[in-house]
């Protein structure tokens, strides 16, 4: 009976005849597989939630990415630097990634993670990102790791409560602190920011007099620059 164990089986039988042939559909296999990745996204298969799984509201990606500290960045260079690690429609396809990358506090150097709605990069150009801000709380090290997770836990988990405001969260590793920050979609909307921020507040359990700050991606476009003259709002 020729089923596909048995073509597993024929494949390791030691028949090298037809070694030529295979090489040559190989060949053509690749080259498909390169046709297909450069014609983009458009053909990638939609994620969705496997059986019994628990799906989240949105669909969501994790990026990483990782520079040269004091070297000008333009949006393009920028773009080409960032790496999407992959997609996630369900609490535990989340767990599935999560649990096997490096938690902030182990990362080293000048590194970043990203965690935005598919389909949002985490650019300030992006088209849900251009008219929006984000919240920024500077942390002493040590504390990146708890922080981080609490906070993407509090996002996919739709605590913040304010609709389809929430874009993404980054954790940006740095030197002497660590920073993460949350964006939203629309800068200009004082009662939704004010809303993010209490319940940034709540959901990292922090101290009363810790200092928050919001800066406007229309800003950062300006000076270039993610936490550079930022609007202190304690």
């Amino acid at each position: 009976m020729n089923n596909k164990f048995d073509a597993l089986k024929d494949d390791d039988s030691g028949d090298h005849d037809q070694n030529e042939e295979n090489s040559t559909q190989k060949d053509g296999e690749k080259e498909k597989a390169e046709r297909d990745k450069s014609q983009g996204s458009s053909k990638r298969k939609a994620v969705v939630p496997g059986p019994a799984e628990h799906p989240l509201q949105y669909n969501y990606t994790f990026w990483y990415s990782r520079r040269t500290p004091g070297r000008p960045t333009s949006s393009q260079s920028y773009e080409q630097n960032i790496k999407q690690i992959g997609t996630f429609a369900s609490v535990e396809q989340f767990w599935r990634f999560y649990s096997h990358m490096v938690r902030p506090g182990d990362l080293t150097g000048h590194s970043d993670f990203h965690l935005f709605k598919e389909g949002i990069k985490p650019m300030w150009e992006d088209d849900a990102n251009k008219n929006g801000g984000k919240w920024i709380i500077r942390l002493r090290k040590g504390l990146a790791s708890r922080c981080w997770e609490n906070l993407i836990l509090a996002m996919l988990g739709e605590q913040f409560m304010v609709g389809e405001e929430i874009c993404g969260a980054v954790v940006s590793v740095r030197f002497q602190e660590d920073i993460i920050s949350i964006w939203n979609k629309t800068a200009s909307d004082q009662a939704t920011t004010a809303r993010i921020r209490d319940t940034l507040r709540r959901v990292l359990n922090l101290p009363p007099n810790t200092i928050m700050e919001y800066k406007t991606h229309t800003d950062s476009i300006k000076d270039n620059s993610s936490f550079r003259n930022t609007k202190i709002t304690l």
